[in-house]
């Protein structure tokens, strides 16, 4: 294990040594693949934004200012990532799904190999409106304070406050329906 600073790693890659990148990438990479992966649904898809931001991140390095806080420059790539291809996802959907109900059932599509509660709670989560979501995952899965969640969106915390709540509350609309349809409950 490095035990070198990310400001080190950093200065390290800035002066050539490029595969010390390497490691900053492995470091990073648990939480990154987490977000994206919850906030994609699908690994596939989140491997394919994350390929995207840590080539972003490397290209961009130099122009990362606080060093020391490299963890929530790289995290704001990652979701920067994870929305534009969320969005660019849609607008390929929409165009060659035209049936809503059809799009829906695809969305929702657990994976086979994911526990059944699991599987719902991501079917839950990808209904939800990305920007509900985002708020939801950073708050509830990465455990980030609203405060830290605004810096990383850009977004108000009261409006962080809100989003959080009405994720909440979709969530528990969603998996009640689960439970009362005849679905496979946690």
């Amino acid at each position: 294990m490095d035990l070198r600073t990310d400001s080190t790693l950093i200065a390290s890659v800035l002066d050539g040594h490029v595969d010390d990148y390497t490691v900053l990438v492995r470091r990073h990479s648990a939480r990154c693949t987490r977000y994206a992966t919850r906030m994609l649904g699908s690994a596939d898809d989140a491997d394919e934004a994350l390929q995207s931001a840590f080539l972003r991140a490397y290209r961009a390095l130099p122009r990362c200012r606080d060093r020391e806080r490299f963890d929530a420059w790289l995290m704001r790539i990652v979701l920067n990532e994870c929305r534009t291809f969320a969005a660019r996802r849609t607008r390929r959907e929409r165009r060659l799904v035209r049936d809503e109900a059809v799009l829906t059932r695809l969305v929702a599509a657990p994976a086979q190999d994911e526990p059944a509660a699991l599987g719902e709670v991501q079917c839950a989560l990808d209904r939800l409106d990305a920007s509900l979501r985002e708020a939801f995952l950073l708050k509830h899965v990465e455990d980030l304070s609203y405060e830290e969640m605004s810096a990383l969106t850009g977004v108000g915390i009261s409006a962080l406050k809100m989003r959080v709540k009405r994720a909440c509350a979709r969530l528990r609309e969603l998996l009640e329906g689960v439970r009362t349809s005849g679905g496979r409950t946690a």
